[in-house]
């Protein structure tokens, strides 16, 4: 169901790599966010490089997308998850390295606490690889204090 008769949303899509071809698997997950049932891609944040919080492995390469949906969040969710599963995404242990990583930081102004979804997300604003991409896209929802807060974390656009 894509809710044709639904008002557009606007969300916020985390996106994030570090296994195989990492910067290939970010591209390819926004071009295919924005061929999601009833959503388009807003905007894109640039790609950024980002070392791994609370977790081992490679690099990660990261950005942020900004979508109008329809679809409602545990949809939206779904579909997220689908395309985790297409890229290869396994999950073997918590923070594990990945193939693709999309997590929905935001859905509008909604604020749900469900076993399967927390929204906002509760741990975007620990994060500079979701707060420095979100900054390029929509200023307005990060502050100079969320900044300050994670400045000791490595990341550099690409």
């Amino acid at each position: 169901m894509t809710g044709e008769n639904r008002d557009l949303v606007t969300a916020y899509v985390g996106l994030g790599a570090n296994l195989g071809d990492a910067r290939r698997a970010v591209e390819a997950a926004l071009d295919a966010l924005g061929k999601l049932p009833g959503t388009r891609l807003s905007a894109a944040s640039p790609l950024y490089r980002s070392a791994p919080v609370q977790a081992g492995g490679p690099d990660y390469v990261n950005a942020v997308a900004m979508l109008a949906t329809r679809l409602t969040a545990p949809e939206l969710l779904a579909e997220l998850q689908t395309l985790e599963h297409a890229a290869g995404r396994e999950r073997p242990y918590p923070n594990a390295p990945r193939t693709l990583d999309l997590d929905l930081l935001r859905y509008g102004a909604a604020r749900i606490a469900s076993a399967r979804l927390t929204v906002p997300h509760p741990r975007m604003r620990e994060r500079a690889f979701v707060l420095r991409p979100l900054a390029d896209i929509a200023p307005d929802l990060v502050s100079q204090q969320d900044l300050a807060r994670v400045a000791g974390q490595r990341i550099e656009k690409v």
